[in-house]
């Protein structure tokens, strides 16, 4: 692997998308096997997983591994790299089902996987319902990918040593992101707007399989000392957090052309987001009718206007700058116990940059 791989992210994930690649190919025998319907299904699955994406999850794994010890340049570098790929097949599963669950209509600005079986359906003139049809080809779909990324994982070429080290991390972070999925619906349907649900979610549902987890995978493989794994889990969590706030303003407030979804989608989809449990919280305690608005109003067929009115109501009570305040506090944390630890320099100088862009502000 080149050395400036830490200074051009762009190396990195051109490297993970050939990886990707390349698994799928290895999966043609079984999949044609079992006939055209399938190919088809598979290929939507993997034109999903390599037409977009920043590859932070395998990033972070990767600049884990290399901060902890490991050689790019080592013979065992190729077999680390498949292992960091297949965290792409985990994310592909969790927003595949997310959504479903949403009812999105676009993802990346194409349509949703559950949209597109959907068209396949009527195109087909197939009988019974093409939405129903959707929804029931996606969550198989999201359900291959998660087993995907099993067998991309453990087919990597990882010693038996760095594969035990590995295993506990990676066993982890499925269930966590599973875990933090379940909550989330259990919040939206119990209509909870507490922050510290919001909060609770975003630890689980992002923060753990985003940047935590991938960090101390990394660290598992390289059989990193305690120290470092404390470091990486401490900078991991305040930054995945960090990351999921952000979303959570973008999800409100973001320019669709940038974050490939319809703005205001969080609002229409009734997500009980950090940026609304904090708008909540503040008009609970100084504008009752302001509350009653957002509660009345979120997870409803929003119009355009209605949406605007929610966001400047939610700037308006200071949700945004609460935040933004957040958001650089937990920043800031993340890069003290990143400076504080025994990573490299070069590996910690990537995360500090990193960290930076994925908590950066664009609207």
């Amino acid at each position: 692997m080149p050395p400036h791989i830490l200074a051009d992210p762009r190396d990195l994930r051109d490297a993970v998308a050939r990886s990707l690649h390349d698994f799928f190919n290895r999966q043609s025998g079984l999949v044609d096997a079992v006939g055209p319907e399938f190919r088809n299904a598979v290929n939507r699955l993997e034109e999903f997983v390599l037409r977009g994406g920043k590859r932070v999850r395998p990033t972070f794994a990767w600049i884990g591994w290399i901060g902890a010890g490991g050689d790019p340049h080592s013979a065992e570098a190729p077999g680390v790299l498949t292992a960091c790929a297949s965290l792409e097949l985990i994310q592909a599963c969790a927003l595949i089902h997310d959504d479903i669950i949403d009812k999105s209509l676009t993802r990346r600005g194409y349509p949703t996987a559950h949209v597109e079986f959907a068209r396949d359906h009527r195109d087909a003139g197939w009988a019974g319902n093409a939405e129903e049809f959707g929804t029931a080809a996606s969550i198989l779909v999201g359900d291959l990918a998660l087993a995907w990324a099993d067998d991309m994982f453990h087919g990597a070429e990882l010693d038996a040593p760095a594969h035990r080290r590995a295993l506990p991390v990676w066993s982890a972070m499925r269930t966590e992101v599973l875990g933090g999925q379940l909550l989330d619906i259990v919040v939206e349907s119990s209509g909870d707007g507490s922050i510290e649900s919001a909060l609770k979610i975003n630890r689980f549902k992002t923060a753990a399989y985003t940047v935590e987890r991938p960090l101390h995978l990394g660290a598992a493989i390289a059989g990193a000392d305690a120290s470092v794994v404390h470091a990486y889990r401490s900078f991991g969590a305040d930054i995945g957090i960090a990351f999921q706030l952000r979303d959570d303003v973008l999800g409100v407030f973001g320019d669709p052309s940038v974050t490939g979804k319809p703005s205001g989608d969080d609002l229409r989809s009734g997500k009980r987001t950090a940026l609304l449990a904090y708008a909540l919280e503040a008009a609970d305690m100084n504008h009752p009718q302001a509350a009653a608005t957002l509660r009345g109003a979120v997870g409803s067929a929003l119009s355009d206007t209605d949406v605007n009115e929610l966001r400047m109501l939610i700037a308006e009570l200071g949700a945004v700058d609460r935040i933004e305040h957040e958001i650089s506090a937990l920043t800031e944390n993340a890069l003290a116990a990143l400076r504080a630890s025994g990573v490299r320099q070069h590996a910690t100088e990537a995360l500090h940059e990193m960290a930076l862009t994925v908590t950066r502000r664009t609207y």
